[in-house]
């Protein structure tokens, strides 16, 4: 069996073993690289060398600038705008969030759009009463389709640029891009609650919007809520754990503790407030301090609602919102201006996060999904052994051959086929490197203007709907959104037909044959 067999039967099986969803994603993508190099497909460093892709180092940097500005509560600032103006509709939910993450898709990418709006969309399903599951698939979807409103919103709209002899202006790329942005969300808006899950994912973010008031009304507090919660100080409730030492020292509401950095504003016992009283077991106590305080002076109690979680949805624009928003408007510019590659450009905003203290460095390295990092570095090595054993150029030279000769439109058609499947499988960037050479030879073979061939690369490219895999932005919201691999086809299919349309039908309209 030859190098090029060897990858169909490992891209097949890795494709069985995600569909059935019997072993974690993560194995699977440690697999494949593995069988890739035992069957002397790819030696070890070419199969492991996805794990240290700059690619991947942006999408983990960018986990990194996403957690700092959600610590910071820019996230929550964004989704009470966002509620203010979707209020209970539906309808302004999904438009408001989907153009959001379009225009932003066109400014950093799809990757950075989607890590940065993947906590407001959840918090924006929390407060409005929805699923996750129902917004957290479009979110990836409209940045796809967004990807094409401007030259920086991918790398494959570069790859085009550079490919085509008089090259492509900067907003080239919208006169598809708007249409299908607005395609997508009408899809969305029409269809989408019947196509995708209602589904709650293993773990969900509580709403803490109204936490100030909640605890008002329990404690029957004689505080305005602005006091209670704000950017400097903040409220924790705990709870007396068994055994503990602190069981009969003497408090009563209004008291400093002992450290003198937190205040207590009430005490409950089996539900009842009481004034002075010896702690017991079990005693519930609501505590007030600054943030730092509340941080630090907590460790010998039970705390009800973690301290870090309720400061970063309650307060909207914290104490490093500044910091944050302006390590995320010079990572924009470097992006928008191609000054430094995208990997450099993540990696500098994500240590600028941890150096001006937005974040720690735990905080860091809790906020990037693991999962999804081993993911794509897993399944690059897929991507290399398509085009090092020579099975991609099989597949895309016998489709050309066929579609060829029957027009122009039918050689669109036929490269948006081979696109769009090879795109579900690998890398959309892997997918326009080994199709684009195929093009433009097919395109002079037929005495036609590379433009439009080249241009419905690109929008077949951006056609990555089916599976999670297709994409690291498909990716980042599998786990927000408590998916499943199969559920992804059912709003990717209507998404992949729109697609398929603008770029057999509508290219040729603004780039001519």
């Amino acid at each position: 069996m030859d190098d090029s067999a060897i990858t169909f039967v490992v891209l097949g099986a890795a494709v069985v073993l995600f569909v059935v969803d019997r072993l974690p994603v993560a194995i699977v993508a440690i697999l494949v690289p593995l069988a890739l190099w035992a069957c002397g497909v790819l030696s070890l460093e070419d199969a492991l060398a996805g794990f240290g892709d700059p690619a991947v180092l942006f999408i983990a940097s960018l986990f990194v600038v996403s957690e700092a500005l959600e610590a910071a509560g820019v996230t929550a600032w964004v989704g009470q705008l966002l509620v203010a103006r979707v209020g209970e509709s539906r309808v302004r939910l999904l438009v408001y969030t989907l153009g959001l993450v379009a225009v932003l898709t066109a400014l950093i990418n799809v990757n950075g759009a989607v890590a940065a709006l993947v906590p407001v969309g959840v918090l924006l399903a929390v407060r409005t009463g929805r699923s996750p599951s129902q917004l957290m698939l479009p979110l990836a979807f409209a940045a796809h389709a967004g990807s094409l409103l401007a030259l920086t919103g991918t790398p494959v709209n570069v790859i085009v640029a550079d490919a085509a002899p008089d090259g492509f202006g900067y907003f080239s790329f919208a006169l598809v891009g708007l249409p299908l942005t607005i395609g997508t969300v009408a899809i969305v808006v029409l269809f989408g609650e019947r196509l995708l899950p209602s589904r709650t994912p293993r773990s969900i973010a509580p709403d803490f919007s109204g936490h100030a008031r909640t605890l008002i009304a329990q404690y029957e507090l004689d505080h305005p809520e602005e006091a209670l919660l704000n950017r400097r100080k903040g409220v924790a409730e705990v709870v007396i754990p068994p055994r503990s030492d602190l069981a009969g020292d003497r408090v009563f509401p209004g008291m400093i503790t002992p450290s003198g950095d937190l205040a207590v504003l009430a005490v409950r016992r089996g539900g009842e407030d009481l004034g002075a009283t010896d702690l017991e077991e079990g005693d519930t106590l609501l505590l007030q301090g600054t943030w730092a305080a509340l941080d630090r002076g907590l460790d010998e109690v039970l705390v009800v609602d973690p301290v870090e979680d309720v400061r970063r949805a309650a307060v909207p624009l914290g104490e490093g919102a500044k910091r944050a928003l302006a390590v995320l408007a010079v990572m924009v510019l470097l992006l928008a201006t191609g000054a430094v590659p995208p990997a450099v450009a993540g990696l500098l905003a994500a240590s600028a996060m941890i150096v001006l203290r937005v974040l720690s460095v735990e905080q860091a390295q809790r906020g990037i999904s693991w999962t999804t990092v081993v993911l794509v570095g897993g399944m690059m090595s897929l991507s290399a052994a398509m085009v090092a054993s020579g099975a991609a150029e099989q597949l895309a030279d016998g489709l050309v051959s066929v579609v060829g000769d029957l027009g122009p439109r039918w050689l669109l058609l036929g490269l948006f086929l081979l696109t769009a499947l090879l795109g579900q499988l690998i890398s959309n960037m892997a997918t326009a490197l080994i199709v684009i050479p195929i093009a433009l030879s097919a395109a002079a073979e037929m005495g036609i203007a590379p433009e439009p061939v080249l241009m419905a690369v690109t929008v077949s490219a951006a056609a990555a709907f089916l599976t999670p895999v297709a994409t690291p932005a498909n990716l980042m919201v599998m786990e927000p959104g408590g998916y499943r691999f199969g559920d992804y086809w059912k709003l990717g299919l209507p998404l992949l037909v729109l697609f398929g349309v603008v770029a057999v039908l509508l290219v040729p309209v603004f780039w001519s044959f």
